[in-house]
This record gives structure tokens, C-alpha cells and sequence, in this order.
């Protein structure tokens, strides 16, 4: 399992996102509120974001590590200067049997999109997949989402869970210019500013304006707003 966070909006620092929130990403690696499985989430981590002054549409950027979030003060010197309108960031709490190495952390990418997953899956029931960044389960579902296109993910969710009934499969996906999000065993929250919007596995403060998604659903951010729709019924 693990604890991710997103954001699309106006361009702010990736230690505002990761870092400096009083209950974000840095705290839930040692000290989450409200993960259900797991207690901690030092198996490695990583963030990617966009480059915001880019004239042209440019593939995302990425800092992993195999080290707790905590123990990488090479980015904490670095992250109040990187600045981005859309940012995705994990920490990870390594499915048992799984490699434990930069490669297996999140967030994945095909060269346009990132993504992230918060749960397990029986590899078993995914087609091999050669371009996959790492035989770790999330990794090898990545791969499986974006080769079916990650407009489909929703679909993808669905035939992945009737193979596995015991997955837990909720994903963070960003291309720079929208934020996917589907709950399928874990919860993930909304909170919708002015500036922009952000979705973690749990809100970063407790401000009453965080919106939790509920089970089996799928969320959809984009510059106009924040659409949640039922994955089934």
C-alpha cells in the first residue's frame, strides 16, 4: 500500500505539495491517519511534475528513491524551487514479495502520463508486459493501463478486479493537463481552491472543504471542475 497526492492548478512548489503540509505526504510516511493497511511507508518514494514554461507539450519529470521520503535531503534542498502546475507524488509501502528498489516506486510514467497505485494485485491475471518499469505488481498494472490507453482506466479497473477479486486497485493518474483518479479499496479525497485542485489518499490538513470520493468510483479533474461518477450500478 502506500499514500499519494496530486495537483493541477496555478504553478506552486513541489515542497508545498510533498513537504510542507501539516499532514502531507512527508508525515503520512511515518505517521498516516488514516490508512487502513500498513503503518508506514518507507520503501522508497518519488514525484513527478511537468514543466510549466514549456511552449510545447513536454513529457513529465521524476525524482525516485528507494530511501524513506524522510531520508532524502538531496530533494528536501531542492523541492522549495521546483515549481509545476501538475504534480504527482507517492510513498510506498511495498507489497510482501516485492522488489524493493528505485524502479518499483511510483509514480510510473509512458512519457505523457503518471500514474500511481495504492494497493496490490495477483500479477498473475496481467498480461507480461516488456516495457514495464519493475516486476513489482504496481508496476506491472501501470504498464497494463497505459498500453489500453489510460482513457480506458476505468474499463481497465473493472476487468483487472473480476480476474482478482482480492485487489485493491485505487489509482492517481495525471497528464499535465487533467487528474484521474478511481477508488477501488482505498479512499482518496478532493480538495477544490481557487488556485487548484488536489486529491490525496488523505486530506494533508483538516480543512473542511476536503470532499471524500467514495468506494468503486471514479474522479475526474480537470480546469473546469471536479466530476465523480459511480464505477458500477
Amino acid at each position: 500500500m502506500c499514500r499519494h497526492v496530486a495537483w493541477l492548478g496555478e504553478p506552486r512548489s513541489v515542497a508545498s505539495i510533498v513537504l510542507e503540509p501539516e499532514h502531507g505526504l512527508l508525515r503520512q510516511s511515518y505517521a498516516p491517519r488514516h490508512q487502513r493497511r500498513g503503518v508506514v511507508n518507507a520503501d522508497g518514494w518519488g514525484v513527478g511534475f511537468y514543466d510549466s514554461g514549456s511552449p510545447e507539450p513536454a513529457p513529465p519529470v521524476r525524482w525516485r528513491s528507494a530511501r524513506p521520503i524522510w531520508g532524502d535531503a538531496s530533494f528536501a534542498s531542492v523541492a522549495p524551487v521546483l515549481r509545476s502546475h501538475a504534480i504527482l507524488a507517492a510513498v510506498r509501502s511495498a507489497t510482501v514479495g516485492m522488489p524493493i528498489d528505485e524502479s518499483a516506486a511510483a509514480p510510473f510514467t509512458d512519457g505523457r502520463w503518471l500514474l500511481s497505485h495504492n494497493g496490490r494485485v495477483d500479477r498473475g491475471v496481467l498480461p507480461p508486459r516488456r516495457e514495464a518499469e519493475s516486476a513489482c505488481d504496481s508496476a506491472v498494472l501501470a504498464a497494463h493501463v497505459f498500453a489500453l490507453g489510460p482513457d480506458r482506466v476505468a474499463e481497465t479497473v473493472r476487468e483487472v478486479a473480476r480476474a482478482d477479486p482480492a485487489a485493491y486497485l485505487t489509482l492517481l493518474l495525471t497528464d499535465g493537463v487533467r487528474i484521474t483518479g478511481i477508488t477501488w479499496g482505498d479512499q482518496l479525497s478532493y480538495l477544490a481552491t481557487p488556485e487548484g485542485t488536489a486529491v490525496a489518499s488523505e486530506p494533508w490538513d483538516d480543512d473542511p472543504r476536503w470532499v471524500e470520493v467514495p468506494d468503486h468510483h471514479h474522479l475526474e479533474v480537470t480546469p473546469a471542475g471536479v466530476s465523480v461518477t459511480a464505477l458500477e450500478g
